[in-house]
């Protein structure tokens, strides 16, 4: 398994490549962002903006939604081609049953896709590589995709697909076969590659090529204005929680930790199915210290991050959460769980902590060294600041071409 280093870097990009001819991708995923939903999949539109911005990569975004009559409200407006970060980004719909539809998912998604490429006239005359982020069902959707072109296939892993979808025999199957079509795998850290290999992915096409920080967008904001504007009293303790109210976040522990950090505030900002559940569990635990914000913008982040003191990442389980380098890059300390990819982040050295044990108990203890002893806005910085971008996009995109090139020589012979 290329199990490659995936912590901080230790070289710059050399700009190795820069006049080669970009590779043209056709990025398939159902997790990015659209008009409606701009935080949804932020991570894999991030990611593709680095590669693009690099010069060597070009990228047509085809992005379908679920559609059911009378469902999925929230994806009835998604315009059906829009522009996003630069990206010029298909939405075609494809058909989803509620609660029902999870196996025939990959080949629903798989139809809508071959149908807009074919309206849209793009075929494999217009493309390199088949470019897909999430497994189930984007990659395996695309590896029909990726045959019925005739292209290379590269599935990138994200976390969720593999320790939680993975574990459903049927679309643990057919994620098996696609890995096993694709010519190359990339997972977020070394231990969800770990899980894929031990899956039964073939380990030697396994190569880590972790998420980086963005050290222009995530940076320290005044606290005094970052407070106002979120209307926090300037001597005010919070603890920060951000991310999907699902169970796989773990913010009930969170707040049954800060339930006994007497004068401790808890913000919550995100939005999901459970958000009803935990409020009723804040209300019992810690009447009127815990507030709910619903999502924001990725550049107003900088501010929810600077007006609080620390992040906590509670996660059951986790790929490589953004949100732990982003807190960071704004000075913000982090107490998180020892699970997945978190450990190749929070490194020992690291001016945060993890947490072992699952309980209030730990969490309390934990956070409280920080509320009480914070490392320097500085030290938190420069430590996320190791986690830069472009090594990974060097890596990434030298991974692409030695995967068109390796077609190419085999159609060759």
């Amino acid at each position: 398994m290329t199990l490659q280093e995936s912590g901080r870097i230790t070289r710059p990009d050399n700009g190795a490549g820069a006049n080669r001819t970009p590779l043209r991708l056709l990025t398939l995923s159902t997790l990015f962002p659209n008009a409606r939903q701009p935080r949804h999949g932020i991570f894999v539109a991030n990611r593709l903006a680095r590669l693009r911005d690099s010069g060597r990569v070009q990228a047509s975004v085809v992005a379908a939604v679920p559609w059911f009559p009378a469902m999925y409200r929230e994806y009835a407006a998604v315009p059906r081609r829009e522009t996003l970060l630069g990206f010029d980004v298909r939405h075609p719909r494809y058909l989803h049953v509620p609660g029902l539809g999870m196996r025939m998912q990959p080949d629903s998604l798989a139809r809508a896709l071959l149908q807009e490429l074919r309206r849209c006239r793009m075929d494999a005359a217009s493309f390199d590589l088949v470019d897909a982020h999430y497994f189930y069902p984007d990659g395996v959707a695309a590896a029909r995709i990726a045959d019925e072109l005739g292209l290379p296939l590269v599935i990138s892993a994200r976390g969720s697909d593999i320790n939680r979808i993975g574990e459903i025999p049927f679309a643990r199957d057919r994620m098996l076969q696609a890995a096993h079509r694709a010519e190359a795998l990339i997972a977020v850290s070394v231990a969800l590659g770990a899980k894929m290999a031990s899956m039964g992915m073939p380990a030697e096409n396994i190569h880590v090529l972790r998420n980086g920080v963005d050290s222009t967008m995530f940076l320290p904001a005044p606290r005094a204005e970052a407070r106002a504007l979120l209307g926090l009293a300037e001597n005010d303790r919070c603890v920060l929680g951000v991310g999907n109210l699902v169970p796989e976040k773990g913010f009930d522990l969170l707040i049954r930790a800060v339930s006994s950090l007497a004068e401790v505030r808890l913000l919550i900002v995100g939005e999901g199915p459970l958000r009803r559940e935990l409020r009723a569990l804040a209300d019992q635990l810690a009447p009127g210290r815990v507030e709910f914000r619903d999502n924001v913008p990725q550049p107003e982040l900088r501010h929810v991050y600077s007006a609080c003191d620390v992040l906590g990442v509670p996660s059951l389980r986790e790929g490589w959460p953004n949100v732990v380098l982003e807190a960071m890059a704004c000075g913000i300390p982090v107490v998180a769980s020892a699970v997945g990819g978190l450990p190749e982040i929070v490194l020992p050295d690291a001016p945060s902590r993890l947490v072992e044990e699952r309980s209030a108990v730990a969490w309390e203890q934990a956070l409280r060294s920080l509320l009480e002893s914070p490392p320097s806005p500085a030290t938190v910085r420069d430590y996320a600041l190791g986690f830069g971008w472009d090594e990974v996009v060097s890596r990434q995109i030298d991974l692409y071409d030695a995967v068109v090139r390796s077609r190419s020589i085999a159609r060759a012979r």
